[in-house]
Parts: C-alpha cells; structure tokens; sequence
C-alpha cells in the first residue's frame, strides 16, 4: 500500500510537540518535526496557559509539515486533562485558560460539598476527587468571574479549543470530556440536573464526538498561514492518557498500565465504569477510552518532582540532567527517604527541594542532604505508591494483576522502571516511549478507515517498537 503521513500535536503541561507519521500497512514511523516549550505565566494571582503562544507554535508546526511536500491525510490534538477555554458568540477567545494547579480552587470543594455530597458526583461521574477537576475550576469562575460565564457562548476543553481555531468546528471529544466531572459515566452524556443544581451554566458544553471521526477540515485562513490544503481534522484520544492507554499493547486482564510522565496515570483498561463503594473509597476514577472503552485509574503525581528538583538545582547554579538525577538517586548514601506523591504540599510548592526535605524532616525521617537523597525520596514515594495501587486494583476488581506496561517519556529513566519491578514484585514491560503521539495516529487511521478497531492498532504498535523487561532483583 502507498505509505499514509498524518500528524499528531501532544501537548504536554510542560512542552509540545508536533510529529510526523508514516504508516505502510504494517508498522507506524514517527518523526519529531517541531518542539517547543509549554511555559505557563503567572499573571498576577492568577496562574494561565499561554493559549496564544501554544498555538502559534501549532501553525509553526504545521508550516514545517508543509515544507515537506508530502500529502498530509490528517490531524489529531491531545492535551492534559480537565483544563478550557471559555470563547463567546463571534468565537472570540475571552481569558487565556487558567491552569489547573492555580489555587483558585483551594477550598471550592467545601463550597460544593455545601450543596451536593462528593459520594452523590461520584455515582454520577465516576471521576475521582481531586480540586483540579473542571467541575470545581467551572464554580471557582462562578464565584472570582460570573462575568466570564455570563459572556461565555461555549466551553472548548483544551483540545477542543485547538481544533476550533483549526476548523471552526465547536465539539467536546469524549475522552476529553470524560475527565471533567461533569459527564454522566454511564450514558456518556452531560450531568445537565447535577449541574443546574450547581448553578452552572450547562448550555456552554457542546455535543459529545467520540474518537474516530472527522471534526472539519482546516480553514481557508489557515490553510493560507501554514502552505497545508484542507487536510482533516480528525477527533482521537484528545486527552493524552487516553491515547497513550489506546497505544499501550496490553495483552489480558492480568495487565495494568502507567502512563509515566508529569503525572503517573496507573489502571486498568475495563468495558464498563466501576463505581462502587470500594472505587469510591479508594477514590479510583473512570475516564473514557477509545471505543467507548473505560480507563479505570488513579491520579499520582508524577516525575514533574524531578522535573521542578531539576529546575530548583538549575536556578542554583547546579547544571544537573535527568540521568544524573536518576544515578544519584539510585547510589544514594541513605535510600530510606521517602514521600508521600500526593501530599499537598508537592502539589505547586515553589522550591520542590525544600519541599521534599521539609516533608521528610516532619514524618521523623530526618533530612535528607543531596541531589541523590532528595532524588531519591520521590522515586521511592511513587514506587511505593504504585505498589499500594495494584493492590488496591486487585482488590476492587478480583483480578490478579502480573505485569505492569509503561509507557510514556518517564520510561526513559531506567532506574524508575527497575525501581517499580523490584517494589511491586510485578514484572515490568517498558514501551513505547511515544505512547500518546501513536495512541493519536491510531486514532486518526480509524477514522480514516486503514485500520478496522483498536486491537489491531495495538498489534501494528507491537510491531513499530522494541518493549524492555525488567524483573524483581
């Protein structure tokens, strides 16, 4: 068959890329064609995505596609979760999105709590508790800015939002959606009753597309910017997990996922939503998948602590990389530290070094000295973390879970993925490193009807990578 090039835009909480696929029937080639930073802004009191930056960096992106002289099948956007842009009636843009680690939120919750209980969202969404979920961010607006809401015309979350000033095309993709607390897990469809009961405004959210379709093809104006002609605009797994899940080759029910980057997502791959008092209480949350699919997971966060340890050391005037991050933590003198991911306080601290030897000072363990004991503690907090997850997994689901896929750019620090074998006792297959840019294209050839259903899209990824397993030593 003549080889197939689309292009897949991932946009991480901290850079973006825009990447080239060739697909020849059996196999998908992915080259890196622009990159570039994804730095937020704090503005005031405020903390913003730099909406305008981001996508010009896209068109830039997409004006280098064009160079190529190649035919462009299609394109597909994934970002983070949970994060929007709010435009009106003439499409206009009213407020950089604010970013979800902005403390907007900080007590939104209580205030939500108020009027209808956490275990009443949850039998209706099926999303975990985190204050970061667009639910509480939407009240936040309610209560700081009723007056962006009483402009608002449309909520785009932020894939949505890209590929409106692509093609003009207003939709919420589903997986995107499905991360907002604010969808109906089981009928796929907006809580509108829960939501008028929070007097927020349910008739900005738009129709739900599932992945696997076309939204629109470019616009003429873009079309003029980039050199590119009306290539399609396709609806994949807009938020990033779900296409890095799509592209993970789990092989049986004995197999859970983590998507290692800023953020550990580790679940599950189910058909139905599991909402019961054990998910609940273990706070478990059911975001969408391709074909309808259910990724049943849990929110740690991630390897954005070593990311912030670096810049802190950076800014001090150590010029240290991940690598030697990830060396020293691994010879640390005193390997006993450790954390606790999803503390608050490593939420946004500002010096994440101080944060991490303020912690372990408080529980008693002393105070951890250098790069590799600092280091050293969040690797055996999310370690540890994991393991307590897959217990909990098994517990809620009856499955005996064996192996563990890793995917994502975290897999790149080997010493982490040798560090999770030999603390969960599960065996540890790591690969591929570009999950969600093929989780992306898988979706974009569904569309465009080269490959027939998710399974084979997982046999032609196991074909396009080299997986590396690590055991318990």
């Amino acid at each position: 068959m003549a080889k197939i090039y689309n292009l897949a835009a991932d946009f991480g909480a901290s850079s973006g890329r825009i990447i080239l696929s060739q697909f020849d029937g059996n196999k998908i080639e992915l080259e890196e064609i622009h990159r570039f930073p994804n730095d937020p802004v704090r503005i005031g009191s405020r903390f913003y995505w730099d909406f305008p930056r981001l996508f010009h960096e896209l068109k830039n992106g997409l004006k280098k596609a064009a160079s190529k002289g190649i035919e462009i099948s299609g394109i597909g956007i994934d970002t983070w979760g949970v994060d929007y842009g709010l435009i009106d009636k003439n499409g206009d843009l009213l407020s950089n999105p604010i970013h979800y680690r902005d403390n907007r939120t900080d007590n939104i919750i209580d205030d939500v709590e108020k009027i209808i209980s956490f275990e009443e969202i949850y039998k209706v969404t099926g999303i975990q508790y985190l204050q970061l979920n667009t639910l509480y961010q939407l009240y936040a607006d309610l209560k700081f800015r009723p007056y962006i809401l009483e402009k608002a015309d449309a909520l785009l979350f932020m894939p949505d939002l890209f590929n409106f000033y692509l093609t003009g095309q207003r939709f919420n993709e589903y997986t995107i959606a499905s991360t907002s607390q604010m969808m109906e897990v089981h009928s796929k469809t907006w809580a509108v009753k829960m939501l008028e009961r929070l007097s927020l405004p349910a008739n900005i959210l738009q129709k739900i597309m599932m992945p696997g379709h076309i939204i629109g093809k470019l616009t003429e104006g873009i079309q003029e910017e980039t050199g590119l002609s009306d290539v399609p605009v396709m609806s994949v797994g807009s938020h990033d997990t779900a296409s890095a899940v799509a592209a993970t080759p789990l092989e049986g029910e004995n197999c859970a996922y983590i998507s290692s980057g800023t953020w550990s997502l580790l679940g599950i791959e189910s058909k139905e939503p599991i909402v019961n008092e054990n998910s609940l209480k273990n706070n478990f949350t059911n975001e969408g998948g391709l074909e309808g699919r259910i990724r049943f997971l849990k929110n740690i966060n991630g390897l954005w602590m070593i990311q912030q340890l670096k810049k802190h050391w950076q800014e001090h005037g150590i010029d240290v990389g991940y690598g030697e991050i990830s060396k020293a933590a691994a010879t640390a003198k005193n390997d006993s530290f450790i954390i606790d991911p999803n503390d608050k306080s490593f939420l946004a601290p500002t010096n994440m070094a101080s944060a991490v030897r303020e912690y372990c000072k408080n529980k008693g363990q002393g105070e951890p000295e250098d790069i590799g004991e600092i280091a050293r503690a969040v690797y055996n907090g999310l370690a540890r973390e994991y393991k307590a997850r897959i217990s909990d997994l098994e517990k809620i689901t009856g499955r005996t879970i064996d192996i563990i896929n890793m995917v994502g750019g975290g897999i790149q620090d080997e010493f982490l993925c040798q560090h999770t074998a030999n603390i969960t006792g599960k065996t540890v297959l790591a690969g591929p490193v570009e999950a969600t840019a093929l989780g992306n294209i898988l979706a974009q050839l569904m569309a465009l009807g080269e490959i027939k259903d998710l399974s084979q899209g997982r046999e032609i990824v196991k074909n396009s990578i080299t997986q590396k397993k690590y055991t318990k030593q």
